[in-house]
C-alpha cells in the first residue's frame, strides 16, 4: 500500500516486529488496532492507549474487526485463525518485512534466505559493503525489524535476513539482489512438507524481473529452475565447476577462472561456509564492488554469538557453543567444520523426525553423544545402535559428563539439532547457560593441584 494515512490497520502480534510496525504505521498516519496472543502487560497496554492504539481481545476481537488491512508478525503462521478470519472477509494481510521494505527510501536491498547460515552471510555482506564506503544496515530475521530500521535511518544498503515465516505473507516484496543459500528440512512442524517449505523460499524471487539478480546455490536448482526465464540475472554458487562462483578448498573461484579469492585459514574455508563466501563474491561481482573489501572482511570476521562460537579451552579440551543449531542440517554443518574428535550435546524440542540421516557423519566425527531435554529419548533411540549415546537430564549434567570423559584434543560441542523451548526461553539463553557452565568448570579445574588437571 503506497499511502497508509487514514487507513484502518490491524497489527497482529506485539513482539519486536509488531511494535516496529506500529511505530512505522503511526508515523504514516494509519488508524491502528493491535492484538497479541496474550493480553498486553499493563505498562504496554497503557502506552498503546495513550498513543490512540486500540487493543483487541485475543480470543474473539479479530473475528469482528473490520478495516483496510492487517500486518502480521513472523511468529503468526498463515493458518492461524486470525489470518484465516481476515482473509475470509477479503481483508489483505501483509508481512512486517514488506511494509518496512516499502519505506526503504531508495536503499538497495540485498535479501538472504536459506535453511542455515543466513545470519553469518548477512553479517559478512554488511561489513564488506561498509568497507567499500557505502552505509549498510542489517535487519530482518537476524536483527532489528525492517520497519524499525527504515524508521530510524536511511542506509544506502539494506541487508535482510528473510525467513520462511516472513515470506508466508509477502505480496510485492522485490529485493534488488536475492540469495537462496541452501535448503534443508526445517520448520516442517509449521510448513508440513519440504516442497511447501521450498515454495515459500522461492516467494522471495516471485516479483523479481529485469534488472534484478538472483544468486542461487546449486542444490536448490530443482525449485528455482524457472527463475531465469523471467528476465532477472541468475548466478549459481556451490562447489561444481559450472557454478559462476564456487568454493574449492582454500579458494573462491569464478567460472572463467579470472577471479580467485584466498580463503585459507579463515572461518569460511570449509564446505559449509565456503559456498556462502562464494555467494558474497557473486553479490560484489553483480554490482561491481571491489572484491578486496570482501576479502578484508572475511579475514577479520568473527562468528556471531551461539554460532560455532569458541567459548574456551580447558586442559586441551575445546568448548564450542552452537546453540543456534536448531535442526539436523545445522548440526551436520557444525560437524563438518570440526577437525577434532567431538563429544556432542544434542536435544530440546524437535522440529523434525528423520534423525538417522546424520548416521554416517556422526560415526566419522563423534566419540559420544549426550542427549538432553524432551527429545533425549528420541536421540537415544535413533543413534544408540551405532554410537555411544547417554541420556542426561539437562545441559549442566551433559556438559559435566562430557568433560569428565573427555581427553585432551577433544571438542565438547553444543549443537542441539532442536529448538530450546522445552527448557529455555530462546537459543540465546541456552547458549549463555552453556557458557556459564564452562566458566564454572574452568574455575574448578584451576583450583585443582596441577598434577590433577587434565594434561
Amino acid at each position: 500500500m503506497k499511502d497508509w494515512r487514514g487507513r484502518r490497520i490491524l497489527v497482529l502480534g506485539l513482539g519486536a516486529s509488531g511494535r516496529a510496525a506500529l511505530s512505522l504505521l503511526e508515523r504514516e498516519g494509519a488508524i491502528l488496532t493491535a492484538v497479541d496472543g496474550r493480553e498486553p502487560e499493563p505498562p504496554l497496554d497503557r502506552q498503546l492507549m495513550e498513543r490512540g492504539i486500540v487493543c483487541l481481545n485475543p480470543k474473539e476481537g479479530v473475528l469482528r474487526w473490520e478495516g483496510d488491512g492487517a500486518v502480521a508478525s513472523p511468529g503468526i503462521p498463515i493458518r492461524h485463525p486470525w489470518i484465516e478470519a481476515l482473509r475470509s472477509r477479503g481483508i489483505p494481510v501483509w508481512s512486517e518485512l514488506e511494509i518496512g521494505w516499502q519505506r526503504r527510501k531508495g536503499a538497495r536491498v540485498l535479501a538472504i534466505t536459506g535453511s542455515n547460515g543466513k545470519s553469518t552471510l548477512v553479517r559478512l555482506c554488511t561489513g564488506a559493503i561498509r568497507r567499500t564506503g557505502f552505509s549498510a544496515q542489517e535487519a530482518g530475521n537476524c536483527g532489528p525489524p525492517v520497519s524499525q530500521v527504515v524508521l530510524d535511518s536511511s542506509p544506502e544498503w539494506l541487508v535482510l535476513e528473510v525467513s520462511s515465516f516472513q515470506l508466508e505473507t509477502v505480496r510485492d516484496f522485490r529485493p534488488d539482489i536475492g540469495i537462496w543459500l541452501n535448503l534443508h528440512p526445517n520448520h516442517l512442524d509449521r510448513h508440513g512438507t519440504i516442497e511447501h517449505y521450498a515454495a515459500l523460499k522461492a516467494r522471495m524471487f516471485a516479483k523479481q524481473g529485469v534488472g534484478d539478480t538472483a544468486i542461487l546455490h546449486e542444490s536448490v536448482r530443482r525449485w528455482a529452475h524457472d527463475l531465469a526465464v523471467r528476465g532477472m540475472r541468475c548466478l549459481w554458487v556451490g562447489e561444481r565447476a559450472e557454478c559462476d562462483y564456487r568454493w574449492e578448498s582454500g579458494w573462491i573461484v569464478s567460472r572463467d577462472g579470472r577471479e580467485r579469492l584466498d580463503l585459507r585459514e579463515t572461518y569460511f574455508d570449509n564446505p559449509v561456509l565456503g559456498p556462502a563466501a562464494a555467494a558474497a563474491a557473486a553479490v560484489f561481482a553483480s554490482v561491481s564492488l571491489p572484491l578486496e573489501a570482501l576479502i578484508g572482511e572475511i579475514r577479520t570476521f568473527r562468528p556471531l554469538p551461539h554460532r560455532m562460537e569458541k567459548v574456551d579451552e580447558i586442559g586441551g579440551v575445546l568448548f564450542v557453543n552452537d546453540s543456534k543449531a536448531t535442526n539436523l542440517a545445522a548440526l551436520q554443518a557444525a560437524l563438518w567444520m570440526m577437525n577434532r574428535p567431538v563429544r556432542l550435546i544434542v536435544g530440546g524440542r524437535l522440529k523434525e523426525t528423520d534423525l538417522e540421516r546424520a548416521k554416517e557423519l556422526l560415526q566419522i566425527k563423534c566419540r559420544k553423544v549426550y542427549s538432553i531435554g524432551e527429545s533425549a529419548s528420541d536421540f537415544f533411540s535413533a543413534w544408540s545402535g551405532f554410537l555411544a549415546v547417554e541420556k542426561c537430564d539437562d545441559l549442566e549434567t551433559a556438559v559435566r559428563r562430557s568433560w569428565a570423559e573427555s581427553r585432551p584434543g577433544d571438542v565438547i560441542l553444543l549443537s542441539p539439532a532442536a529448538a530450546s523451548f522445552d527448557q529455555y526461553g530462546s537459543f540465546e539463553q541456552r547458549g549463555e547457560h552453556f557458557r556459564c557452565i564452562v566458566e564454572t568448570l574452568k574455575r574448578e579445574a584451576l583450583s585443582l593441584p596441577k598434577e590433577a588437571r587434565k594434561k
